[in-house]
């Protein structure tokens, strides 16, 4: 009588070569869709105001700007109404701010999940990031609301299209910081939690270097316009500012060579960092 055969074992192990990810998270688009969804629905659910808090928010802290800086302090805002250019560097901020806050506590509060299956766990800080988008997408209607109210655009043209290609490229550059931001902080976060104690000091520096309640020519000393030149968000704000006003041509910013620079080692940074620690997450967190 022959022997029964041992039962065989699948070991699932990241792999030995450095990889983005991304064809993985391709893949699991699906997963990607609800997690991302699941954030969406968590977060509204139990909110008597649900989804209006997206718009109370910065109609809010809009409303404290234009009244303490725009009309208290006498700062100018250019060709710019106080409410409309307040407004556009805080949608670009809270889509900063709030994809970089859940992202980094994104794989501690789904460590359940991550002790039971396996699954790219980039899909965690990733859906993070996504579910931003969506408070970023609604307060785009209180956005343009505002520059049909001033008359600031008041009629299709050419200027609308330029907007609109001006936000979706700020978009793309702030999501792509925050991710990078995100992830770089979610991997870090699963081993030391001092994260948590750090990420407010970090969240209030950076807005601080961000100009949102500011415009950058007032700035005359050459060591902070280095500093605010390396910030994406900078370039993200002005890009938008630049192309609010009715024009006939696409308006860019100074641009910075260091941009793209910060962006892209902010992000191979941020997956080397995950990827080196990636192995060790079911049994940290």
């Amino acid at each position: 009588m022959s022997a029964p055969e041992a039962p065989f074992e699948i070991i699932i192990k990241p792999k030995s070569v450095f990889t983005l990810g991304w064809k993985e998270l391709w893949q699991y688009r699906e997963l990607l869709y609800f997690f991302t969804w699941k954030e969406i629905k968590v977060r509204y659910k139990q909110a008597a105001l649900g989804i209006l808090w997206t718009l109370l928010q910065p109609l809010a802290m809009m409303t404290i700007f234009v009244l303490l800086l725009a009309q208290g302090m006498g700062l100018k805002t250019g060709n710019i109404p106080a409410p409309v250019y307040y407004l556009c560097g805080l949608l670009i901020w809270n889509l900063f701010n709030h994809g970089v806050t859940h992202a980094s506590q994104s794989m501690v509060s789904n460590a359940n999940i991550i002790k039971k299956i396996y699954f790219p766990r980039l899909v965690i800080p990733l859906s993070a990031v996504l579910t931003s988008s969506f408070d970023f997408m609604i307060s785009l209607v209180l956005f343009y609301g505002l520059l049909l109210y001033y008359s600031i655009i008041n009629s299709f043209s050419v200027a609308w299209l330029h907007l609109g290609i001006s936000i979706l490229i700020a978009y793309i550059i702030v999501i792509f910081t925050a991710f990078s931001l995100g992830t770089f902080l979610s991997a870090i976060n699963v081993k030391y939690r001092d994260v948590r104690y750090v990420l407010p000091f970090l969240i209030q520096t950076l807005f601080f270097i961000t100009p949102v309640m500011y415009d950058t020519s007032i700035i005359k000393q050459p060591w902070i316009k280095t500093i605010l030149e390396l910030n994406p968000l900078n370039f993200a704000i002005d890009l938008i500012r630049n192309n609010i006003i009715n024009s006939s041509t696409f308006l860019w910013p100074e641009w910075s060579f260091w941009v793209p620079v910060v962006i892209i080692l902010l992000y191979i940074t941020a997956i080397y960092t995950f990827r080196k620690t990636e192995a060790y997450f079911a049994d940290i967190v």
